[in-house]
């Protein structure tokens, strides 16, 4: 099947409005006769189940936490981007689109991500409507700051709580349609087969987490927004449950798989504290504003800082190797979050990481809180300020900022991250990664959608700080909307879905054999067990760098560990109750199939673009050296894998990308 991304035609920044001008739309009267299930309820699942029910369709609404308020959106921290040049300082829709694509290393599709900075606009409006309180300045007006990758002020920011306030926006919304009965909300529920009849997505299977009980449910059109699969990892930045089973079964029922070996590897999380762990924490990019990032100039020091022997606060300045300054002058600590972490990775490979594992970096604000001191202590008209008058001056200017999150590190750590510099390392964040989807957020399936992170999305190899946000609420409240009429259009007469029929009766008998299976299989290790020797192959050979025969080893180990999980795994407890282990098998068992996909197409793509980092492919001299190496001659395409049965046979779809309006050229942040 060739992949069709359905680009309108004509200029690029007419495309969005010419095709809206044109798309079929349902009326009002024929909307109440059909029905939409949308899974997964955060920023992209809530604000689209909120605006289709707005429009007069019935959603069906599914989570697997007991409140769509629990979704993992709420655990973003920085911002949101929008291009509306509130600062000034040269910002534009054809900027955002620009840093976009080029901080997704080229690998994105241009006419999508012209869309989105387009509607990032619309998004700040709406939520101020729904009363998300934006950070603003003294005179009133919504404040901004920068984030990675980029030369302007674009992200709007709540503190360092951004995706729980919009996430709260997009609930209000939830709610109103709840109560006039347009939502029927399933929390503590989740999917775990999509239903296809004569072609088109017609519904999904379900468990009711608390009872264990399986259900049916059906509807005209499906959408899966259920985040990414960054806990492929074992240790991520995400929350435990998150995971990639809607995802997953949709893939395996025909649905293209795209770009699974672009992940994202963050630069600034709490680094690991030892092998009992089960979660890693983020640090907020917006720290990057004002934290300079470091380490010890002299191995002796670093050494010595590893040993607890020296203070980062006792070595002098000049003994400092501020590293993202000196290798990226024109960005600095701002550059994207890939090369940031790279950056990272290379000066603790060498030796000159902070902590007893020498897995860490410094990210200092001891310069900010002068900086902000000084300037309030001429605010105040204090004349031969003291140290100490300029550091409680400053002190608080920064808490003002990034209170929460100076609190949250020192409950982690226990060090007071204003007295010495907080310690970083990078750690598995976020998927660029997902289900195939063309312009109007549709699968390869009929009927299908996916939207937010769970796509492969705008984001190409790497994505920018501040728009997975941005991302998730264009695709829920203003793209999916319209662009899902355009198919529904054609169901006016279709009538309400049974349920009764020998599609719903396999899908669920296949959903019960494998729950049975589990319980049965009384073998010798835990779900945990075999999650954790995933996490392990997966971050050391599909890590922050990777090599050919790094990926065929985990493509053979993975198979084997998928075999001796079928074997050994041992379930307690019963499918009739509520059973988080027997969840979390179903979750590792699509993990172990995942992850050796992730491996085939890291191997496939033998070029460096953005999170993936081919160590075949560097620059070898000029002032790029060093720095990641891309083959647009031979992978400027999405790679779309084709489910066949064992990972290793998927089959590769290509969408060849166009760029008529950018430059096609080597990034760089120099």
């Amino acid at each position: 099947m060739a992949l069709n991304s359905r680009v309108p035609e004509g200029p690029i920044k007419d495309k969005w409005t010419t095709y809206k001008d044109k798309i079929n739309l349902v009326n009002p009267a024929n909307k109440r006769h059909i029905d939409i299930i949308v899974v997964g309820t955060g920023l992209a699942g809530g604000s689209a189940a909120a605006t289709l029910a707005e429009l007069g369709y019935n959603v069906k609404a599914f989570a697997y936490q007991d409140s769509p308020r629990r979704a993992h959106s709420i655990a973003a921290q920085g911002g949101i981007n929008a291009a509306k040049n509130y600062q000034g300082d040269g910002d534009s829709t054809y900027r955002l689109f620009y840093d976009t694509v080029k901080g997704g290393d080229y690998r994105s599709r241009e006419a999508n991500v012209y869309r989105l900075a387009e509607v990032s606009a619309n998004i700040i409006d709406q939520c101020v409507a729904q009363g998300v309180p934006f950070a603003r300045d003294y005179g009133g007006l919504l404040d901004n700051r920068s984030f990675g990758g980029v030369l302007v002020s674009r992200t709007f920011y709540a503190k360092g709580q951004t995706g729980q306030q919009l996430l709260l926006g997009a609930y209000s919304a939830m709610n109103r349609q709840i109560a006039r009965g347009k939502i029927e909300m399933f929390n503590r529920h989740e999917m775990l087969d999509v239903v296809k009849i004569d072609g088109k997505a017609r519904g999904i299977i379900a468990r009711n987490l608390v009872t264990g009980e399986i259900e049916r449910h059906s509807a005209h059109a499906v959408v899966i927004a259920s985040g990414g699969y960054g806990n492929v990892y074992y240790l991520s930045t995400n929350a435990m449950g998150s995971n990639a089973t809607a995802a997953w079964k949709i893939h395996k029922k025909g649905a293209y798989f795209a770009n699974p070996c672009f992940t994202q590897i963050h630069p600034t999380c709490i680094p690991r504290s030892g092998d009992y762990q089960s979660k890693l924490t983020l640090m907020s990019e917006s720290l990057r504003n004002d934290g300079r990032i470091w380490v010890p100039k002299n191995i002796e020091d670093a050494k010595a800082v590893q040993q607890r022997k020296l203070k980062p606060t006792d070595i002098a300045e000049e003994n400092r190797d501020y590293f993202l300054e000196r290798r990226y002058p024109a960005f600095g600590n701002l550059v994207p979050r890939d090369v940031a972490s790279r950056a990272a990775k290379e000066r603790c490979d060498a030796g000159y990481g902070v902590n007893a594992t020498g897995e860490a970096v410094f990210l200092d604000f001891a310069s900010a809180i002068e900086r902000y001191g000084k300037e309030q202590a001429k605010i105040h008209n204090i004349e031969n300020a003291s140290a100490e008058k300029i550091y409680d001056l400053g002190k608080k200017i920064v808490e003002a900022k990034y209170g929460n999150l100076f609190q949250m590190y020192e409950k982690i750590v226990d060090e007071d991250p204003y007295k010495t510099p907080m310690m970083i390392y990078p750690a598995t964040h976020y998927t660029m990664g997902g289900i195939w989807v063309d312009y109007n957020l549709m699968t390869t399936v009929d009927g299908l959608y996916c939207i937010g992170e769970a796509n492969f999305s705008d984001h190409g190899a790497n994505r920018l700080g501040a728009s997975a946000l941005m991302q998730g609420l264009a695709d829920g409240y203003f793209v999916l909307p319209y662009t899902i009429g355009d198919y529904l259009s054609h169901e006016i007469r279709t009538g309400k879905i049974p349920t009764d029929t020998k599609e719903f009766d396999e899908a669920e008998k296949e959903v019960k054999d494998r729950i049975d299976f589990f319980i049965n299989n009384k073998g010798k290790h835990s779900v945990d067990h075999f999650h954790k020797k995933l996490g392990k192959i997966m971050w050391d050979k599909c890590g922050m760098s990777r090599n050919e025969k790094g990926l065929k080893e985990a493509m053979a180990e993975i198979k084997a560990l998928r075999e001796e999980f079928w074997k050994e795994v041992n379930v307690p407890g019963s499918a009739n109750e509520m059973n988080p282990e027997l969840e979390k098998a179903g979750r590792v068992a699509d993990f172990l199939e995942l992850g050796e996909l992730f491996a085939k197409d890291a191997l496939e793509r033998n070029e460096s673009c953005g999170g993936h980092f081919r160590e075949e492919s560097v620059e070898l001299d000029g002032e790029q050296k060093g720095e990641a190496k891309r083959n647009d001659k031979d992978y400027a395409y999405v790679a779309a894998w084709e489910y066949k049965g064992e990972p290793a046979d998927a089959v590769l779809h290509k969408e060849q990308l166009e760029f008529k309006d950018i430059e096609l050229k080597q990034r760089s942040y120099k």
